[in-house]
């Protein structure tokens, strides 16, 4: 259990530990909620189709394989870098209490908004655990021994960011997967886009009462783009029943954010939509970097220790559902540029890239 002068030692510690004199990082902490996408180890310890934590996944990450489903970083490292973080923000499975004072990361692969979403792939921690899981965080957090030092703990939760990247799997590992999920014959896109977002608002503000204040939502991807969507329905160009659902989810949040922007006005919820026109050397957009095992066996997976593309700088999809390290660097300066009014922000903050003797600009 932490004391509240515990507390504050940790975080000023951690702060000069991960800053080794540099200055500190431009937010106290940064809180990851999410997908696969941002997922960067929760589930390797588990019975599920949805992980990443053999090779060739993470065969440019400096770690190896380490449940990141990519070559290198995912959109979450890159902006924890850009945020002046000097490592990463760790997976809540392996997180010490040291280091939870600069944030945790919560991410799923396979999660969803609704409970149900992806369980025909194993285990996953969908949004309504990871919640569960981030109040165990805050009561590691808080301290019973001092007077105040709940508040002390919620007005310092007030300064993270808290950045949540959700819906995805609801349509690719739920409604569009009418084998194990009834959803599609309940409701119609429209329908489904409200139910989906409703309960999403109403996650939302549990975090908020549980003290978050900045927050960054991404907009869902247009997954009929992914190659293991266009695999499944036969084409060679995305498939727009899928995209057109996603368009109905991404405008309702919208509205939605704006709304909940109206309600709290001592908190802010910005929509992130990562969407680029992305650099012309980054002209393969139609197929993965590394060999797919079957989607029933692996969900458009690598297939284990087996050697991906030598050009990965090119590729834009590294497996069938998930980009590279390069796009990764790119949508995750973009999202970082968007939530430029929870920091100080830098124009001089670029890309980064890793090198052997730690991180340097890259030209992406």
């Amino acid at each position: 259990m932490l004391t509240l002068a515990l507390f504050v030692f940790l975080v000023s510690t951690a702060t000069l530990l991960l800053t080794n004199g540099d200055p500190p990082p431009q937010v106290p902490c940064y809180f990851i909620f999410g997908d696969s996408l941002m997922d960067n180890g929760n589930n390797n310890h588990h019975r599920t189709q949805a992980k990443a934590n053999f090779p060739p996944y993470g065969i440019d990450f400096p770690d190896g394989p380490t449940g990141r489903f990519s070559n290198g970083r995912n959109i979450a490292d890159v902006i924890a870098q850009l945020l002046g973080f000097k490592s990463f923000i760790p997976p809540f499975a392996t997180a010490k209490v040291e280091e939870i004072v600069n944030g945790v990361n919560y991410a799923s692969g396979g999660a969803g908004i609704r409970d149900e979403t992806g369980q025909h792939m194993g285990y996953r921690i969908s949004l309504n655990k990871q919640i569960i899981n981030h109040q165990i965080t805050i009561s590691q957090l808080f301290t019973l021994n001092g007077k105040g030092s709940a508040n002390v703990t919620r007005k310092y939760l007030n300064q993270c960011i808290y950045t949540i990247g959700m819906g995805n799997n609801d349509y690719i590992s739920n409604y569009f997967v009418p084998n194990y999920y009834e959803t599609s014959s309940e409701y119609t896109p429209e329908e489904y886009a409200e139910v989906l977002v409703e309960q999403y608002s109403r996650q939302l503000q549990e975090l908020y009462e549980s003290g978050a204040r900045k927050f960054g939502i991404f907009a869902a991807g247009y997954s009929g783009c992914c190659p293991g969507i266009m695999a499944d329905y036969g084409l060679n160009s995305c498939v727009e029943l899928v995209n057109n659902a996603v368009k109905l989810f991404n405008t309702l949040l919208n509205t939605t954010l704006n709304d909940l922007n109206n309600r709290f006005l001592d908190a802010k919820f910005i929509l992130i939509d990562a969407r680029l026109v992305y650099p012309s050397d980054l002209n393969v957009t139609d197929k993965p970097c590394c060999e797919i095992a079957l989607r029933t066996t692996g969900k458009g997976s690598c297939v284990p220790n087996q050697v991906p593309c030598s050009n990965r700088q090119n590729y834009i999809f590294w497996d069938a559902f998930h980009p590279t390290e390069r796009v990764n660097v790119i949508d995750g300066t973009k999202a970082y540029e968007t939530l430029y009014p929870f920091y100080t922000y830098s124009e001089a903050m670029l890309p980064l890239t890793h090198t052997k003797a730690g991180y340097e600009v890259s030209d992406a």
